[in-house]
């Protein structure tokens, strides 16, 4: 039995591709001993996460994606959070 798609299937499926994609080009980035080869990974990191945050909207945009606004507190303790971990590193 032959399965279909759907538009929003196919899209959800390009976002968890476009996440993966991103994450190991991060990767790569952080492990290249070659200044060269990072500069072009770089570009190429940006180029993915660009992608990425098209293809979030366009599913944002057809209601496929919810996202919750976070109240300013919330987001002074996140960061207040990260500061901390960052200075004890």
């Amino acid at each position: 039995m032959e399965q279909i798609l759907t538009e929003q299937d196919m899209i959800s499926d390009a976002l968890s591709t476009e996440k993966q994609i991103t994450e190991l080009y991060a990767s790569f980035v952080s492990e290249a001993s070659c200044q060269i080869l990072r500069n072009e990974i770089t570009k190429i990191f940006t180029e993915t996460q660009q992608l990425q945050f098209e293809v979030f909207n366009a599913m944002k945009a057809r209601g496929w994606y919810s996202v919750k606004n976070t109240d300013q507190a919330a987001i002074q303790q996140a960061v207040q959070k990260f500061r901390q971990v960052m200075s004890g590193l």
